[in-house]
């Protein structure tokens, strides 16, 4: 039986014979089931971050949880002990599921690699699933790859010291709509799920690790019992023990943030601890209270992870993991080697040890890069202030943190037009380069994805939505962002040369740009907002 002959499943896009290995009859059936079972259960969890925005619209601020105080009151349980692999997590890095990505990621010396589908991502059909191929063979051990440019070949290192490999598969509000169950889109977090786990937790455990996850963008304890039971049926489904998965919960969203110890607990014999999701947790507080002009930020760059909210969010994850026995995991270090530049390259490369330095003291048990060349920067801070495999033993009682502290956006800064600019210039440039199908993009010497692109529009939404005034007195306006995106494109064109420009997505990237910053329409994710564009089903009916 074929990919196409799965009852009630149909496959809209061409498949290859590579992914057709994926995509068999036996792994479409597993998709099904688990699709059919929890599907109903994520609508009507996503219907319910509808009915909260309202209320954070009526004025209703966000607070821990009455009904769950119990749970956190509760000292006596804890998470999963670490699995193998998952003990020492001191440097993560992270990126996308392209085949060279893959094999310098396990190569590069750190301890693990998250493969991710999601934010590094831009999902196109043959991404995702060459991305599953690509975990596969690297499960196996076989994975390869040769550049057709040089000729080099890649191949992992014989030495034993490859990175335990974490798949984030994609959020909870995504679909993937190259794929239905029954007529209808599947999720696209239950489609990267299902098809990893299935062709890969047996796997995984015989090489002595395990099925293992990082979970994105969660805005309550109830989305992670949502996962907690595709973890138990899936398990029974292909009869592998309950607790052989692991999953890191990314706490990237305000409201999550009021519900740590009730995700873990949800997760409990599952989980692997917390992450500090910082980029998109920033995106969070703007999106969640754009209404409100109380929490106006100032420029990007003035919202560091010393600043009220941020450094409250840090002491309390760390606090309530360790409590919990589980790992609390830094976050991502954007920068990237600036090359033909000494200087700005050693000023980038000090933030990093700063901030590596910053985490490790404050108790993280590891933290994040994005480009191989900083694993060995975060290393040797991790390395010289932490002897031991993991600091959970740090328990941090001393911190104290109320709802407001969470709240705090009492952010030192200005909104400036340099970093209007910025803004601009990061939103339409990732957009660009999203639409062409890639999702990880070097912009201004920082490795951008969806996340800091999240926050460069919704910061120009706010601004003009609560009429700031910049640091020289002017008032922003959706009309005055709007002559400031036809300046940066008019540079971009001149830059690139009309044939080039003309050949590029930069024109649909100025529509959809233009129109999220005005202050008034607002998509909640730019990813649903693009989605379209990039899908096989939709490009073949405009056709």
């Amino acid at each position: 039986m074929s990919y196409n002959s799965v009852p009630g499943v149909t496959v809209l896009a061409p498949v290859s014979e590579p992914q057709a290995q994926i995509l068999t009859a036996e792994a479409l059936e597993f998709l099904a089931k688990l699709q059919r079972a929890f599907n109903p259960t994520r609508k009507s969890l996503l219907q319910r971050r509808i009915l909260r925005q309202q209320e954070l619209d009526r004025g209703i601020l966000p607070d821990f949880l009455p009904q769950t105080a119990y749970i956190r009151e509760d000292n006596n349980w804890r998470g999963a002990y670490p699995a193998p692999g998952l003990i020492d997590r001191r440097v993560e890095i992270t990126g996308p599921v392209d085949r060279k990505m893959v094999i310098n990621a396990l190569n590069c010396g750190a301890y693990t690699y998250m493969a991710d589908f999601e934010d590094s991502n831009a999902p196109t059909w043959d991404n995702n699933l060459d991305g599953q191929v690509n975990l596969r063979d690297a499960i196996r051990g076989t994975i390869t790859y040769t550049n057709p440019g040089n000729n080099k070949k890649y191949a992992l290192r014989k030495d034993n010291k490859i990175a335990t490999l974490i798949v984030r598969p994609r959020g909870w509000h995504l679909e993937e709509k190259h794929v239905l169950v029954d007529g209808e889109p599947v999720s696209a977090s239950i489609f990267d799920f299902a098809l990893y786990f299935f062709h890969n937790a047996k796997k995984s455990i015989e090489v002595g690790i395990g099925p293992y996850f990082y979970l994105p963008k969660m805005e309550s304890h109830l989305e992670a019992r949502l996962w907690n039971d595709v973890f138990c049926v899936a398990q029974d489904l292909i009869g592998i023990p309950r607790g052989s998965i692991r999953a890191t919960v990314l706490i990237e969203t305000i409201l999550a943030a009021f519900e740590m110890d009730e995700i873990i607990y949800e997760l409990r014999e599952h989980s692997s601890g917390l992450n500090c999701g910082r980029w998109d947790y920033i995106f969070s507080v703007i999106k969640k209270f754009r209404n409100n002009p109380n929490f106006v930020l100032p420029d990007r760059g003035d919202v560091t992870m010393t600043v009220p909210f941020m450094d409250s969010y840090v002491r309390l994850l760390i606090k309530t993991c360790h409590r919990r026995g589980v790992h609390a995991m830094g976050g991502m270090a954007a920068q990237i080697p600036i090359k033909n530049d000494p200087k700005a390259n050693q000023a980038a490369l000090d933030k990093v040890r700063a901030d590596k330095l910053r985490e490790v003291k404050a108790g993280h048990d590891g933290t994040w890069v994005a480009h191989p060349d900083l694993v060995k920067i975060a290393l040797e801070v991790f390395n010289e202030n932490l002897k031991t495999p993991n600091q959970i033993y740090i328990r941090r009682e001393d911190v104290n943190i109320s709802a407001l502290d969470l709240m705090n956006t009492n952010v030192p800064g200005a909104i400036t037009e340099n970093g209007i600019r910025s803004n601009i210039s990061v939103g339409l440039t990732y957009i660009e380069s999203w639409l062409r199908g890639l999702g990880c993009v070097p912009i201004h010497n920082l490795m951008e994805d969806a996340a800091t692109a999240e926050i460069s529009r919704s910061q120009l939404w706010q601004w003009a939505h609560h009429g700031s005034r910049t640091s020289d007195g002017k008032t922003v306006t959706g009309a005055y962002l709007l002559k400031l995106l036809d300046d940066e494109v008019a540079k971009l064109e001149k830059q690139l040369g009309p044939q080039q420009f003309g050949a590029s997505k930069y024109p649909l990237a100025k529509r959809y740009l233009a129109s999220q910053i005005t202050g008034k329409d607002y998509s909640d994710f730019i990813t649903t907002l693009l989605y379209d564009e990039i899908t096989s089903v939709h490009n073949k009916a405009k056709l």
